[in-house]
């Protein structure tokens, strides 16, 4: 589960009260989360299927920054010629829906997981927490994001003890 500290903090992080979450899916070098796992289905019912949802303002300010350079056009090119890739992001895919259903399972959205997956590029982030929530080697293309975001907390943590 989810401690109130760590709940303040995503809130924080989000300028909103965070919803549905299931539990603390990564925390960032600096002991924040910067991934939460949440609920397939809100506490309003709604299927929501973005599981692994990253919250780090300055992770995901970086990743803005990727997906308009043109970085998703890029690997949804590389989808396209190279199987291997394909095979690897149609797994990523599959490990997406399984952890989701370990939690819980929703009809309105199975088979769907997020980020475009399994034969689109939509959403740098999600495929970067992915890869932040369930390890590198899962997400190829989730890894390939965190490779080209570099240390986004060595400058320090995104919120400081007295905001917390």
């Amino acid at each position: 589960m989810i401690s109130d500290d760590d709940v303040a903090a995503v809130e924080r992080q989000l300028g909103r009260r965070p919803r549905s979450i299931h539990e603390v899916g990564h925390r960032c070098p600096c002991g924040n989360p910067d991934v939460v796992t949440t609920e397939p289905r809100l506490d309003d019912g709604t299927p929501f299927p973005t599981t692994f949802y990253l919250t780090c303002p300055r992770a995901a300010s970086r990743i803005g920054t990727l997906e308009a350079s043109g970085l998703m056009k890029e690997m949804q090119d590389r989808l396209g010629t190279d199987p291997e890739l394909a095979v690897s992001y149609a797994a990523a895919h599959d490990a997406y829906l399984a952890a989701r259903t370990a939690i819980g399972e929703v009809p309105e959205i199975d088979g769907v997981s997020a980020g475009g997956m399994p034969d689109r590029v939509k959403c740098l982030h999600v495929l970067a927490g992915q890869s932040l929530a369930q390890g590198r080697g899962v997400n190829p293309l989730g890894d390939e994001v965190l490779d080209r975001l570099g240390d986004w907390w060595a400058s320090g943590p995104c919120l400081t003890p007295d905001e917390q």
